[in-house]
């Protein structure tokens, strides 16, 4: 039952520290969900988890590294090759020979293969928490391509390396002669055993196909077990458990780009979704861990007489910015060397600031701490491993350093670069609503099938239509401010015309009572919605529930009669020919284009309401209520990626308001049809 509770608790922090990354932003993920962690352990009756490595690594580091090949576009690492090896293997034994005889002169405690078992631990960078910091900080792609290749490779050499450089200080013989023949073999063999196993498990899935078991679930499950049976049996086999799974992921990237059919492409949709949660959950579980090991590893340092904590603490930072200016000296020589002795019409010019967002890119994470815990307790001879605590502390400190340094630089270097792609404000907003549109096209498009196509299409339509009045001049204009004011103003007075128009028909008695006040109900709703922004929430959430409420109870009798429905029709009508009218007697030059774009709105609104279309979908009552949920839907996946392109840095919080408001506009006009039907 404890363990059941502790899960639940590191998984409730999974998704608080993800609510608190909306409200900060500029405060990355991991290092919220690390905070978090530590916060669990102080606390009274706090969570205390003894991390296993090997455990850590099937369960956590297995299914990550698979699903980062299954996901990485194979050309453009291949294109980027030559840099991504000498990153994930020159850089890493670079670092292995260079920052491990600093450490070992710098701590003289700690010998020299100690030396270099840290320092191949802190090789290795974190491809989570690298997509972390380059989503917040806007890399250039080419950029982040090369740090998630480095990051799918460097893995499997810093731990090769680390567990010669261990074996060498346990039973004090090393030969680097052998080292190197074996870490060709160890990582060849991972990725040929990785190919293999991932061809035997597509053949497997294409065996069940054609004997008629296209069963989803047993496809996925198969999926799912996929990487942590490839790197169990590359362990036992003594190969690269790590570059196995990279190597299994990229096989079936092959597998599934190759075969497309109706039942692979359902099964890709499922892969697709069941993976994300899986991702999400394995993600921020590695640094919520992360976060409860911190305590009990400071703890240790800091009470123990044998250590100055000022002086530990120096070595961290001297630690770190030597791994930074390493990386930085080796990635800038080596892409000028690259520029000067290859085709120059083919390779960029290096560039400095390229080199320094790579460099401090180099985040180091879930690798490294479970490389440090599992450091041997003893010798061969029974002696204690020299300074295993230290080890320890240094590296989950670099770790902290490197993400606290990354989450405040790379923001700042990456800056300029978001100006010069974003010099016209007014462009760039038109550019966030296309792709907010065609994100919400995308998600509708994942839900079709053959019951709810009807609907989804007609959604679908929609938008393009919407994406098509947005071609225009008149409505790249609308980005400016003051015009959106204008409309603003120039619909609330359509709407107080209409509510006029209905109150002289409800006084002539040309409609009932019951029927005006529907109306007044819709149009009360679309007023809150365009004045105010926290009622307009509170009535949206209303009218999701009553339409609930009226599905639930009225599930036969509940429509508006078909007598309703035209006297509806009939009074739209009226009132928007009432709006129109007011409208133009209040038309000047200030506000004239927003006045006739409002015009136009009404003038589309009456030709719906005479088409037969119209009347034909309003008989259709499965149609309807499917196409109000894709509409709610479409609604929340833009609101989604306007979240997703602010904690990205694409866009300003001022711009993310802007388009906000946009959204809330079409929400608006959704449902001012959805009440009138």
């Amino acid at each position: 039952m404890e363990i059941f509770l502790d899960i639940l608790v590191l998984l409730a922090i999974i998704g608080i520290s993800n609510i608190l990354n909306r409200f900060v932003p500029f405060i990355p993920v991991p290092l919220i969900q690390i905070v978090l962690g530590i916060g669990v352990v102080l606390i009274p009756r706090g969570i205390h988890i003894t991390l296993n490595p090997e455990l850590f690594l099937l369960l956590f580091i297995a299914p990550l590294l698979f699903n980062d090949g299954l996901r990485t576009p194979r050309k453009e690492l291949w294109n980027l090759r030559a840099s991504i090896l000498m990153l994930a293997l020159g850089l890493v034994f670079a670092t292995v020979l260079i920052i491990g005889y600093m450490i070992h002169w710098m701590i003289p405690s700690i010998p020299l293969p100690a030396s270099f078992a840290l320092a191949a631990i802190l090789s290795p960078t974190d491809a989570v928490a690298v997509g972390a910091m380059a989503g917040r900080a806007n890399l250039p792609k080419r950029i982040m391509r090369l740090l998630e290749g480095e990051a799918l490779m460097n893995d499997a050499s810093g731990l090769v390396a680390f567990k010669f450089a261990v074996a060498a200080m346990v039973t004090g013989v090393f030969s680097l002669g052998n080292a190197t023949f074996s870490f060709i073999i160890i990582a060849l063999g991972g990725v040929i055993v990785g190919a293999i196993i991932s061809l035997l498990v597509v053949w497997l899935r294409v065996f069940l196909r054609r004997h008629g078991m296209e069963d989803v679930t047993m496809h996925m499950l198969i999926q799912i077990l996929t990487p942590f049976v490839i790197y169990i049996i590359a362990e036992e086999l003594g190969m690269s458990g790590i570059l196995a799974v990279v190597a299994g992921g990229i096989v079936h990237a092959v597998e599934r780009d190759r075969i497309e059919t109706s039942a692979t492409m359902k099964l890709r949709i499922v892969s697709e979704s069941t993976w994300s949660i899986i991702i999400y959950i394995l993600n921020g579980l590695v640094f919520v861990l992360l976060g409860l090991q911190i305590p009990d590893v400071t703890r240790v340092i800091f009470e123990s007489s044998a250590f100055n904590n000022l002086q530990v603490i120096g070595y961290i930072i001297v630690i770190t910015l030597a791994l930074v200016l390493l990386r930085f000296a080796w990635v800038y020589f080596f892409s000028k060397g690259t520029w000067a002795f290859g085709s120059r019409e083919q390779l960029d010019k290096p560039k400095l600031n390229s080199a320094v967002l790579t460099s401090l890119s180099g985040v180091r994470g879930a690798v490294t701490l479970a490389g440090a815990f599992s450091i041997p307790l003893v010798l061969q001879d029974g002696s204690p491993f020299p300074e295993r605590d230290l080890i320890i502390f240094i590296a989950s400190g670099v770790i902290l350093a490197t993400l606290v340094i990354a989450s405040v630089t790379l923001p700042l270097f990456s800056k300029k670069t978001e100006v010069t792609e974003a010099e016209d404000m007014d462009g760039q907003e038109q550019i966030s609503k296309v792709k907010i549109i065609k994100a919400a096209i995308h998600g509708i498009r994942q839900e079709i099938n053959d019951d709810n196509e009807a609907a989804a299409l007609s959604v679908i339509a929609d938008y393009n239509k919407k994406l098509r009045q947005m071609a225009n001049k008149e409505m790249l204009e609308s980005s400016n401010s003051s015009f959106r004011q204008s409309a603003l103003d120039v619909r609330l007075l359509g709407i107080q015309a209409e509510r006029d128009e209905m109150e002289r028909l409800l006084a002539t008695e040309a409609v009932s009572q019951e029927v005006a006040d529907q109306f007044e109900e819709a149009i009360d709703h679309m007023e809150m919605m365009l004045s105010n922004r926290l009622k307009m929430r509170l009535m949206i959430s209303m009218f999701r529930i009553r339409r609930l409420m009226r599905n639930v109870v009225h599930t036969d009798t509940g429509r508006r009669s078909q007598e309703d429905l035209n006297s509806l029709k009939e009074i739209k009508i009226k009132t928007s020919h009432a709006a129109i009218s007011a409208i133009n007697n209040h038309m000047n030059e200030d506000n004239r284009k927003a006045s006739l774009l409002i015009v136009a709105q009404y003038n589309r609104t009456i030709e719906r309401m005479f088409s037969h279309e119209y009347e034909q979908v309003q008989e259709d009552e499965e149609f309807q209520q499917q196409r109000v949920e894709f509409q709610f839907k479409a609604i929340q996946i833009e609101r989604d990626e306007v979240q997703n392109m602010f904690e990205e840095g694409t866009i300003s919080r001022e711009m993310a308001n802007e388009l906000r408001q946009f959204i809330n506009f079409l929400e608006a006009g959704m449902l001012e049809v959805d009440e009138h039907e």
